[in-house]
């Protein structure tokens, strides 16, 4: 488990600055307050609401590691709270959060959320506290150097239904009369899903099914095509540092259609496929928690961000070889308009000046 070092106790300071207030402090606090609705919400966010560490699931990806070095930062330094973290994988973490072993999920993902969540929600165990990014995506893609510009090998590739007529473009050097498609790694959910659509699209015939022997081979084939400017067609989803570090297009398919996807899903040889739907990632909290701490879930129902801004962050990580820690400073200097939206002027200068402290 790891912990987040704390400023000095926000609260320790509540009576000097209660005592040093004057009427026109007041109206102007009061001001703020109707201008800002974080800041009438967090109301005295000198003192955590919750006395013992904030438990948060400890995801085993990129995206919901930056999620929680963020969330904590804030809570940490802003509202004088102390974080924690339970290392895990989603299905025995979101389990232990209908238990109460663990608090706050960063990152639920709701188009194909674990059955545990379900469950636990149903009896009123969990709840949902709000939108993390509401524009998960997956797809096929392909470098958009590929595409567009003057030296574009394939410039009216925009379509799966194009792909037979670039098997060339795409070679196989193992199977050469065939092009490649890099899909998931074996035993990940997106390979079944890609092998199917596949078969469906009748690109079994002229693409070989490549699965990479792990996500990171995934993304180092991605990334070495990028660096010696070579076509690579492959699937990727987002919000990872590969999307926000390069440029690529997805190529079009059918658009999501639920009963498609599920008769697809159902079929072992399906004839139609759909794109994959667009995911809202949620957060969810224990519910008796969320009942306990209603400026911490205050804080979360506001917190928002978007697909693009955490694959960029995600980027920026990755580029300088830094920690989630990092990446959540470099949010917390890149978007300050978005961060600041979420907590009371008050809260948002703690931050700040502790973000700037190192």
């Amino acid at each position: 488990m790891t912990r987040h070092t704390r400023i000095d106790r926000p609260h320790h300071r509540a009576g000097h600055l209660l005592r040093g207030g004057s009427a026109a402090a007041a109206l102007t606090t009061a001001g703020m307050m109707l201008a800002n609705p974080a800041a009438a919400a967090d109301g005295d966010a000198r003192a955590c609401d919750i006395e013992r560490p904030i438990i948060f699931a400890g995801l085993d990806y990129d995206s919901a590691r930056f999620h929680n070095a963020l969330a904590r930062m804030i809570l940490d330094e802003g509202y004088g709270c102390a974080t924690d973290e339970l290392p895990g994988a989603v299905i025995p973490l979101v389990g232990g959060m209908s238990r109460g072993d663990v608090d706050v999920v960063m990152e639920i993902w709701s188009a194909n959320p674990v059955q545990v969540w379900l469950d636990a929600r149903e009896k009123g165990q969990v709840v949902e506290v709000g939108t993390n990014f509401p524009d998960a995506r997956e797809a096929w893609f392909v470098p958009r150097y590929v595409v567009e510009g003057a030296d574009a090998p394939a410039k009216d590739l925009t379509s799966v239904n194009d792909l037979p007529k670039y098997t060339k473009l795409f070679e196989d050097q193992e199977e050469t009369d065939k092009g490649r498609f890099y899909n998931c790694p074996a035993g990940w959910q997106c390979e079944i899903v890609n092998s199917k659509k596949l078969h469906a699209y009748g690109l079994e015939g002229s693409y070989t099914n490549f699965r990479p022997g792990t996500g990171e081979a995934l993304s180092a084939a991605v990334d070495s095509a990028i660096k010696r400017k070579k076509p690579i067609l492959f699937y990727y989803w987002g919000p990872t540092w590969l999307l926000g570090k390069y440029d690529f297009v997805a190529l079009e398919e059918p658009a999501f259609n639920a009963d498609t996807w599920a008769a697809m899903m159902a079929a072992d040889a399906p004839e139609q496929a759909t794109a994959y739907p667009e995911s809202t990632v949620i957060i969810g909290a224990n519910a008796d928690f969320a009942k306990a701490a209603p400026k911490v879930i205050g804080f979360l129902e506001r917190y928002e961000t978007t697909s693009e801004q955490v694959s960029r962050a995600l980027a920026h990580i990755r580029d300088t070889e830094g920690s989630p820690e990092d990446g959540a400073k470099w949010f917390l200097a890149e978007y300050p308009d978005v961060w600041k939206a979420w907590v009371s002027p008050e809260v948002a200068e703690r931050v700040s000046a502790a973000a700037k402290k190192g």
